[in-house]
């Protein structure tokens, strides 16, 4: 029974479509001359990591991207039209990238702006807003970096690429901090056990607190607090 299903499978259409066997030679030609196209306009763009690259330069390869994989298995696809789409998107890369080297503003609305995370042990939590980051995700950037709590970060920069930069407390001179490690979050609490520094679970304001309830945070009005640390970091 099995062996007569797949003999009534059309494999030719499974494997190659609607094309005929011929196609496939043209489909070696088409990816070939599509590649070297890719990599002379990749040469146009510069060299730039994908971490290094703006939202606006991210747009620009996802579109050669596009223009170049149609033609490279589609027949109807000329391979003239995507070369073309390459031409001209080049070309407008190249005319925007002029005016953002002129005017600042025009630079801000295409490629955005550093954005301050953290400044003096805590988080900037207007900007963080702003940049609709997830706090874990930040979180988990900050311990990639080796930092523990944050009264070992002077200020923290997310800049235009997404990459994170982070300037730190000299080790004298570490604060008392919201502790980052996963296992924190199992310790806020909205009532204080043990008198000390306690940080905002939200925004990392701290300061010292007396036992009984915590009260809200005078920065964000938030009420939930984690026993700071102020461990240095390890490097």
């Amino acid at each position: 029974m099995i062996s007569a299903i797949l003999m009534d499978i059309n494999w030719k259409e499974i494997l190659i479509g609607q094309e005929e066997w011929d196609f496939l030679w043209e489909v070696v030609l088409r990816t070939g001359i599509m590649l070297m196209v890719i990599i002379i306009g990749l040469r146009i763009l510069g060299k730039r990591s994908v971490k290094q690259l703006s939202i606006f330069e991210l747009v620009v390869i996802i579109g050669l991207g596009s223009a170049a994989g149609d033609p490279m298995f589609y027949k109807e696809v000329g391979i003239l039209t995507s070369v073309l789409v390459f031409a001209v998107v080049i070309l407008l890369y190249s005319i925007i990238t002029f005016f953002i080297g002129k005017i600042q503003r025009f630079e801000k609305i295409m490629e955005g702006s550093p954005s301050c995370l953290i400044e003096k042990g805590q988080f900037a939590v207007q900007n963080f807003t702003k940049e609709k980051l997830g706090t874990q995700e930040l979180l988990s950037e900050l311990r990639v970096k080796g930092i523990s709590q944050l009264g070992q970060v002077e200020t923290a920069i997310e800049e235009m690429s997404g990459d994170m930069s982070v300037f730190f407390y000299e080790d004298e001179d570490v604060k008392y901090g919201l502790p980052i490690m996963p296992e924190s979050c199992n310790k806020k609490s909205k009532y204080i056990k043990k008198e000390g520094h306690h940080s905002c679970e939200y925004c990392g304001h701290t300061e010292i607190k007396k036992v009984g309830a915590g009260g809200k945070c005078p920065v964000c009005k938030k009420n939930e607090w984690v026993p700071s640390s102020n461990q240095r970091r390890v490097t």
